[in-house]
């Protein structure tokens, strides 16, 4: 094969594959992920964002062994409890209460394969503290539909921005890669852009 190996994205998120584009890496094939991503009973936020991201980078393997591979999940953890992916309405609004006046962690579990067969992984995470939300804030974000799909029910690169008090940590994690990391564990690999 000519040329340098592929790099494979293996999410369906168009967060990530905006992120990675944001620091000039363009992904030659984007495969969703088809893994089931129910938390197994008593799983914790940290052991769940491992295995998912695991999961995703195995299940794009079987299909792209010669390639690069960049698998992640992200996971909004208040205490101990996994907050779901907001679906619907109801999932986002109960996500936004239990988040409201708190501090809770985005944990971006980051796994990367290079071409021959190496393996290299990272977990990230990032404080994050709402303020206090009126019951009219969260019918109002409720509204936009901009949770749709995301983790916690929020999306901290839209409006949920002037709900967030203060970020300690990776901003980008909070949206869905660790860019820092991300490229960090490429690079370690031997993956270098196209230019």
């Amino acid at each position: 094969m000519g040329g340098a190996p592929p790099l494979v994205l293996a999410s369906a998120s168009p967060r990530r594959l905006e992120l990675l584009r944001q620091i000039g890496i363009e992904p030659d094939i984007v495969l969703p992920s088809e893994i089931d991503e129910t938390p197994r009973r008593n799983e914790k936020p940290v052991a769940y964002a491992r295995r998912m991201a695991e999961a995703k980078l195995q299940a794009a393997l079987q299909q792209n062994r010669d390639c690069f591979v960049v698998a992640a999940d992200t996971v909004v953890a208040c205490g101990r409890r996994i907050l779901p992916r907001a679906d619907d309405i109801d999932t986002a609004r109960r996500c936004l209460r239990l988040l409201s006046g708190r501090r809770h962690r985005v944990l971006g579990a980051v796994a990367v394969a290079g071409p021959d067969g190496r393996l290299a992984r990272r977990l990230v995470t990032t404080s994050v503290r709402f303020k206090q939300l009126t019951e009219s804030e969260i019918e109002s974000y409720a509204a936009l539909g901009e949770w749709r799909g995301k983790a916690g029910g929020y999306a901290i690169q839209g409006r949920a921005a002037i709900f967030v008090r203060d970020i300690s940590g990776s901003y980008s994690n909070v949206v869905g890669l660790p860019l820092f990391e991300a490229h960090a564990l490429l690079a370690g690999l031997g993956f270098r852009p196209q230019r």
